[in-house]
């Protein structure tokens, strides 16, 4: 067994050694299908991603095309690879079959004065193996053809598969049904003109203008020259091109990708040659295919390029951020809250370092003004901690920065992110001040406060002091002697505010830094609320809109400038072809 299989390898390596072996040029590629380009994989691949990640927030209409774009792409690749589907189209009494048949060689097409002659699409096939691509056509059986031998010429258009339509203008709504169902399946569209209807509009706004960027696979020919003169011919040549022009349709003139136009006799025999054999190098290509689905995919990236592409530039930049932080810190009045916090520190230092006599007189104004001595009722208490309206207006002016700029489906996503975000804020703020709590309420007191205490107790007790000795001088206990009482009463009565006053200038650096760290802490807490809420699935969206938006741009990318129809040469000998068509007259 194993010599029998070195025998049978080294046979057929001895037939692949062959130059020039029949079956050389078939095994470069596979029979059924095969992997597209790398560019064109990337951009299907892309167009794939980019469709599902778009689900949720592109309607599904503007979806349905890209959609239907790869799954015609999946189709297309499951078949064969070795046959170039190419469709004859054309309006009623251009002569399309007549045309069929000159390129077939032999009459398979029915023509005649009857309108409509071609009911159903009939195939013509030069070699084996397209049955699934004529069953995705649905061409029934019997309207399967084969051409005659045709020697070296047939050679050439191995692996075409002929295609003829029925009236794009049809008095019957089934046949014009059939036209447009083709045309979105077949790798290219040969489109016969006659001198009579080359300019008309169902023509040109249905077909040509909405297919304008499938011009690499389209073929424009101008039928029945044998009617016109070589002068009028050049007109009507030159007009036609001017109109395809017009309709955005790139000419494949001078070695620029584009349509070929050419000038035809399908009763004469004129320009059919030169057609046969543009349509056989085109064939030879094997390129159809791609390049009929890489404009599939320009046409559907064209349609949803308002989903994806707008003026401006979108994003929250730190300006943005930091106002809505500002506006959120506002709404739970961090910076009131800081200055009351810093209030009471210093109110409550000079209460501590004060006075005996001041602190019962300010006692006393606090009795007379609240009639208590509760101190929770020296302000009024509010019902909310937080504002509403200032909370709902920074969320709706933060929402509208982050979308200024997005296609219409991106910034109504982020807008309702937003909403989302925004719906409990408030309460979630208002719990969180709760958790917080009141800086003012119990306010720290630093180590220096019972040293000042204790000197106010001190000068206190030098007034009493002093007091009671000059009482004691009066009633004739102590001693007279009035200086001395004096002094020590005035010293404590001036040493008293002294301590005061300078307590008090000594507060002002503490009290400040309290005021602001507890403003710190609740407009901190307020943005980290705002953040988790608002700006992190405002910033999840917009992060979304980037990655969609570059997949966007890989299905976009530009295709490349050797993608020719038939090769520089050709694309040069076409505008010869062209001319000789004419002339040959």
């Amino acid at each position: 067994m194993i010599a029998r299989r070195a025998g049978e390898r080294a046979a057929a390596a001895a037939a692949d050694a062959q130059p020039g072996g029949p079956e050389e040029e078939d095994d470069a590629l596979p029979a059924l299908g095969g992997a597209y380009g790398g560019h064109l994989r990337m951009r299907l691949d892309a167009l794939h991603e980019l469709v599902g990640l778009s689900r949720t927030r592109v309607e599904s209409e503007a979806l349905a095309e890209a959609g239907r774009v790869l799954d015609e792409a999946a189709a297309r690749q499951r078949l064969s690879s070795r046959h170039t589907v190419i469709a004859i189209a054309g309006a009623t009494g251009s002569g399309k079959s007549t045309l069929f048949n000159a390129l077939a060689g032999v009459p398979v097409s029915e023509t005649g004065l009857r309108r409509p002659t071609t009911s159903a699409p009939i195939a013509l096939c030069w070699s084996d193996g397209a049955a699934g691509l004529l069953d995705r056509l649905a061409v029934p059986s019997r309207l399967r053809r084969r051409p005659l031998a045709g020697g070296a010429a047939d050679t050439e258009l191995q692996g075409l598969v002929l295609i003829d339509l029925p009236d794009h203008d049809s008095a019957l709504t089934a046949h014009r049904d059939q036209v447009d169902r083709v045309l979105g399946l077949v790798d290219a569209v040969i489109w016969v003109v006659d001198p009579e209807k080359y300019a008309d509009a169902a023509l040109h706004e249905r077909y040509l203008r909405p297919l304008a960027g499938h011009a690499e696979v389209t073929f424009v020919v101008l039928n029945q020259i044998d009617r016109l003169g070589t002068e009028a011919a050049d007109l009507v040549l030159d007009d036609l091109r001017r109109l395809l022009d017009e309709d955005g349709v790139a000419l494949g003139e001078h070695g620029e990708p584009g349509a070929t136009v050419l000038a035809v006799s399908a009763a004469t025999g004129d320009g059919v040659p030169e057609l046969r054999e543009l349509v056989a190098r085109f064939v030879q290509e094997r390129s159809a295919p791609e390049r009929r689905l890489a404009a599939d995919v320009d046409a559907a990236a064209t349609r949803l390029r308002p989903a994806y592409l707008a003026d401006g530039r979108a994003g929250l930049d730190e300006r943005a951020r930091d106002a809505f932080t500002d506006r959120l810190a506002a709404a739970v009045g961090a910076q009131a809250a800081g200055e009351a916090a810093e209030r009471v520190w210093r109110r409550g230092a000079i209460r501590a370092c004060g006075t005996p006599w001041l602190r019962l007189y300010r006692w006393y104004e606090r009795l007379r003004a609240h009639g208590s001595t509760d101190p929770r009722l020296s302000s009024p208490v509010e019902q909310e901690l937080t504002a509403r309206q200032r909370v709902e207006q920074a969320v709706r002016i933060v929402a509208d920065e982050a979308s200024r700029g997005l296609p219409t489906p991106w910034a109504q996503a982020v807008r309702e992110a937003a909403a989302r975000g925004a719906d409990g804020l408030p309460e979630a703020l208002d719990e969180l001040t709760v958790t917080i709590g009141d800086p003012a309420a119990r306010p720290p007191r630093p180590a220096w406060w019972p040293a000042a205490v204790l000197a106010q107790i001190v000068m206190t007790l030098l007034q009493v002091f002093g007091a009671v000795w000059l009482v004691g001088q009066i009633v004739g206990v102590v001693e007279p002697g009035l200086l001395p009482p004096v002094l020590v009463m005035l010293g404590g009565i001036v040493g008293g505010p002294l301590v005061e006053w300078a307590c008090e200038g000594a507060v002002k650096g503490p009290a400040k830094r309290y005021g602001e760290e507890a403003e710190r802490r609740l407009r901190e807490a307020a943005a980290a609320c705002g953040r988790a809420r608002v700006l992190d699935p405002v910033a999840a969206e917009l992060m979304r809109y980037r990655e969609v938006r570059e997949k966007y741009a890989t299905v976009v990318g530009s295709r490349s400038s050797a993608r020719i129809v038939g090769g520089g040469r050709l694309g040069m000998n076409r505008m010869g072809a062209t001319r000789a068509g004419v002339r040959g007259r």
